[in-house]
């Protein structure tokens, strides 16, 4: 699986990567990205499987990137991945369609929600 980590925070992709090396996933290539932009120029070049999707990054937000991710591959596979939980953030990520809505406080969800994804 070829796995995209969209976050602002390099400390954060980092924690999220080893997080992901450790799960049951096999991940053959990790695409690292900064920022909303660069997310969309790398998700062209690289047609990842899954994408983690931080919501607040710096020039737009996570769910302007989502959808225009969609607007492109309608079959894209994005989990939100979010220090925010709020009942209106997990209603935009439901709307969106995205795979799932995990907390940064709660890593754990992420493993099972990515094998899901690698056994569709």
């Amino acid at each position: 699986m070829k796995l995209m980590i969209v976050d602002d925070h390099a400390d954060m992709r980092r924690v999220l990567k080893h997080i992901v090396s450790q799960s049951e996933t096999e991940i053959e290539e990790f695409i690292e990205c900064a920022h909303g932009e660069e997310a969309l120029s790398n998700y062209k070049t690289h047609k990842p499987d899954c994408v983690l999707m931080d919501i607040e990054l710096k020039s737009m937000s996570g769910f302007q990137v989502v959808e225009e991710i969609y607007g492109e591959d309608p079959d894209a596979k994005i989990i939100m991945v979010t220090s925010y939980d709020t009942p209106t953030f997990r209603r935009k990520a439901k709307e969106l369609h995205t795979e799932g809505f995990v907390c940064k406080d709660n890593l754990k969800e992420l493993n099972q929600l990515l094998l899901n994804i690698s056994h569709q």
